[in-house]
């Protein structure tokens, strides 16, 4: 018998195996963006996953001085969901700096893959939001093609909608009249960011990272049913002024969220029971800051503030460990 040190058993997946397996679950949502809003839509997404490899390369080889590495395909990623995460009409002067501020300060800042302790993308977004709210809050009409795509038409999203007719005091009856039906909205018939329209490519590319087994049902599972059970309660409680549980998981970021920002591997808990722990938490926050916050929308913020909290969940909630002695 021969004994070696451990490991012993080898995966035949990789971190780039594993990136590339996202970017093609990304790809059924990339182009139902293209569909619904045209060039505009491809000009962002392009010029978001060429910055974003390009300064990660900047920074690696002339700032920390090392040998750059693109081929890992995590910088196409940050690319992507940044673009995914804003409108089809964003001047590209604005996404360059978002895409700057992602991996800068989101991911190189920290030291690269595996070290940064928020999503990258995530950060850009925010950093966009809080300094360009104008910009970032014109949500291009679906199947509107201008000449120019920073002159598309633009109309508020569901979640909008809804936040402005609850607070002028309008029946949720009258609110749901002015806003696109569930089936609508799962088919991405909305205005929105180019990842958030996409309900039902966006559950294709889930599916297909289950089936590669890329990511595990937890956190995608226990986000929307916090959402949903949370939701429900309060649609319950006084359905004139709460929406559906349904409405809530098919408008804004979400599905995006769920299925592929809170499971990022760097920024989420290692053990199943934290990854639960840890999507609960990101839909309990979520609801909190669309119905009581000042912001319609609130998964981008919920998971940044969820990242936060990975390493003490890492901590308490952890498998047990063999061999250890229970000392008196």
């Amino acid at each position: 018998m021969k004994i070696s040190p451990s490991p012993h058993n080898y995966g035949k997946d990789s971190v780039s195996s594993l990136m590339y397996g996202v970017i093609v679950a990304m790809i059924p949502a990339m182009l139902v963006s293209f569909y619904f809003f045209g060039l505009g839509a491809i000009i962002v997404t392009l010029t978001s996953v060429v910055s974003a490899m390009a300064f990660e390369w900047l920074i690696t080889k002339y700032l920390l001085k090392k040998e750059p590495s693109l081929i890992d395909g995590s910088a196409i990623i940050t690319g992507l969901l940044l673009a995914f995460n804003v409108p089809s009409n964003l001047p590209i002067w604005i996404i360059l700096i978002g895409s700057l501020v992602a991996i800068g300060m989101g991911k190189m800042s920290f030291g690269g893959l595996g070290n940064n302790p928020f999503n990258p993308a995530l950060v850009g977004r925010v950093f966009l939001l809080i300094s360009f709210p104008v910009q970032m809050t014109k949500w291009p009409l679906p199947g509107n093609f201008p000449m120019e795509y920073a002159d598309a038409a633009t109309g508020a999203t569901p979640l909008g909608v809804m936040k402005e007719g609850i607070n002028n005091g309008e029946p949720m009856a009258d609110i749901l009249q002015n806003i696109p039906s569930h089936m609508q909205m799962f088919y991405g018939q909305m205005g929105g960011s180019l990842g958030e329209v996409a309900g039902l490519a966006l559950l294709i590319g889930c599916l297909y990272m289950l089936f590669r087994g890329i990511i595990t049902w937890h956190i995608p599972v226990s986000v929307l049913g916090s959402i949903a059970i949370f939701t429900g309660i309060l649609h319950l409680a006084s359905p004139e002024k709460f929406a559906d549980p349904l409405f809530h998981i098919l408008t804004g970021g979400v599905l995006l969220g769920a299925f592929f920002m809170a499971t990022d591997y760097v920024t989420s808990p290692m053990s199943q029971k934290g990854q639960i722990v840890f999507g609960v938490g990101i839909g309990v926050l979520t609801v909190v800051i669309r119905v009581f916050g000042a912001y319609p929308e609130g998964v981008s913020f919920a998971i940044l503030i969820m990242n936060a909290f990975v390493p003490l969940i890492n901590n308490y909630i952890k498998p047990k460990r063999f061999g250890e002695v229970k000392v008196a």
